[in-house]
């Protein structure tokens, strides 16, 4: 059925709109962070001059130097981690029949709705008595576990999109499971793998309950959402502008690991909502 050039147009025009509702926030914020310190817009309208000075600032006053390095090493460290055993899990939940297959994922189904709120209790105490506390592993161990999850489930997902023939064509060459699983499911999934890494990598950069519960006394570790809520919260930086700063720069490595993963993101999720 051929979509009228009028129905284009109203489709276009709603994508637009809807784009620029999206992006009016995050705007507003980078302008009021280009804002000269103590000088108001008045009424929404322009600033009469413009100023990087304010990043500055929030950098030398918020520490962000060693909370974003922090961000970057949990980061990573949770995306290789739960991307690893996600791997691995749903190969095997795709592949092969072993008792207790349809339990073990139903509790995987449970930790994708488990609220944070109802594990941040006991996961301190945890800690605590493992001598945890404070330190990289607060942030890295439980993150990975609570993603887990997601990843089982991504990729047992992907794995079903493989065609058999394939699994089937390299036992016939005398591949065994792990040669299969890297040279076979590794290399057609990885449009989704790299989707699941870069989610991962999203929701643990903006990750802040964690982070403010485990690692609260140890600014050497604390993350960037957690170091931008100390910096607000504090009387002696209230300066709108640099407040506002400080938020860009945290939220900037964000948008640019989605610009860069862009295409790969949105090519791994139409694959995964598409069964071949």
């Amino acid at each position: 059925m051929r979509i009228r050039r009028s129905e284009q147009l109203l489709g276009l025009l709603l994508l637009i709109v809807g784009a620029l509702l999206a992006l009016l926030p995050f705007l507003s914020i980078v302008l009021l962070a280009l804002t000269p310190s103590g000088e108001r817009t008045g009424g929404g309208g322009l600033p009469s001059s413009l100023t990087l000075e304010n990043f500055a600032t929030a950098w030398t006053r918020g520490g962000f130097g060693q909370a974003l390095w922090s961000s970057l090493v949990v980061a990573v460290a949770v995306v290789l981690g739960a991307s690893l055993v996600s791997v691995l899990a749903g190969y095997a939940f795709s592949t092969m029949r072993f008792p207790g297959r349809f339990v073990l994922l139903g509790i995987l189904l449970v930790g994708l709705v488990m609220p944070y709120e109802g594990i941040i209790v006991p996961l301190y105490y945890l800690l605590e008595g493992m001598g945890l506390l404070n330190t990289y592993w607060a942030l890295i161990l439980p993150q990975i576990a609570t993603s887990v999850s997601l990843g089982v489930l991504w990729m047992r997902t992907a794995y079903a999109n493989v065609p058999r023939s394939l699994g089937e064509a390299a036992s016939i060459d005398g591949a065994g499971r792990w040669a299969t699983l890297w040279r076979v499911y590794v290399p057609v999934s990885a449009p989704a793998i790299a989707t699941l890494g870069t989610l991962l990598f999203l929701y643990t950069w903006n990750e802040f309950l964690m982070a403010l519960v485990l690692v609260p006394q140890n600014p050497d570790v604390q993350t960037a959402p957690l170091a931008l809520s100390f910096f607000a919260g504090s009387t002696r930086n209230f300066d709108p502008s640099v407040t506002a700063a400080a938020a860009v720069i945290v939220a900037l490595p964000i948008l640019v690991v989605y610009a860069i993963f862009q295409r790969r993101f949105i090519t791994g999720v139409v694959a995964g909502a598409v069964k071949e």
